[in-house]
């Protein structure tokens, strides 16, 4: 496992999920064995998708995660599932990290969420990003890093996740118009934005995607976010 992350990492743990950082040796032959049928699951993301594991591991861990010192990859254990080879606590539901992260600004993101698709609307998402979320927010004397922001981006066209964003106690704050272009997008299954192509693009191939900012800040921890996260994590599905 290589970790070059730029602060503490360990495992985050409830009574239904488990957060631990992803080893390819262990993690990725599941996860592909499943996301390689799906790529409609990397849509909107500027990565993906990948049909083998030696893809996988190379164009993504290996050339995304591992080099970036404010990215650390984990892998989501359904707690409430048997034990497998993934692990022996539960079962492979998908993958989540922090990224972007800055220990000079105090700040993350959550952001490369895969929920695989049996794992969807259950109760995995909500409490794979309430344990990052607690473990990011809340001040070291409780467990947690101390952070002052964790940020949420995704597509504007993408419902799904600016509504579990909001559901989780993100605010948003504003669109990136012509954020990020997916180079051979329409050949890698990627969702654009709408908008038409700028005038003499050359590129129609590479499609542009607006990206809409949410946050949850300290203070928004402080003032009724961690109760609101705990509600949803306790609550039964």
């Amino acid at each position: 496992m290589y970790l070059n992350f730029c602060f503490p990492v360990r495992e985050l743990s409830n009574e239904r999920v488990k957060m631990t950082p992803f080893e390819a040796s262990i993690h990725s032959s599941p996860f592909i064995s499943i996301v390689s049928a799906h790529p409609e699951l990397w849509a909107h993301m500027p990565t993906g998708p990948f049909q083998t594991v030696h893809d996988f591991d190379t164009n993504f861990l290996e050339a995304v995660v591992h080099r970036d010192p404010g990215m650390v990859l984990f892998a989501i254990i359904d707690k409430t599932k048997s034990p497998s080879a993934a692990d022996g606590e539960g079962e492979l539901a998908g993958m989540m990290s922090y990224t972007g992260s800055s220990s000079v600004n105090l700040c993350t993101e959550i952001g490369f969420i895969i929920i695989l698709p049996q794992y969807q609307r259950t109760h995995v998402n909500s409490n794979a990003v309430g344990l990052l979320l607690r473990y990011a927010l809340e001040v070291p004397s409780q467990g947690g890093l101390g952070l002052r922001r964790v940020q949420w981006q995704c597509s504007s066209v993408n419902a799904p996740s600016i509504c579990a964003a909001e559901r989780l106690g993100f605010t948003k704050e504003g669109i990136l118009k012509w954020h990020r272009v997916f180079q051979g997008g329409k050949d890698r299954s990627k969702v654009h934005s709408g908008r038409e192509f700028p005038r003499g693009s050359l590129g129609e191939q590479d499609y542009g995607r607006d990206t809409v900012v949410l946050s949850h800040c300290w203070d928004d921890w402080e003032q009724g976010g961690r109760e609101k996260i705990q509600a949803i994590m306790d609550r039964q599905h």
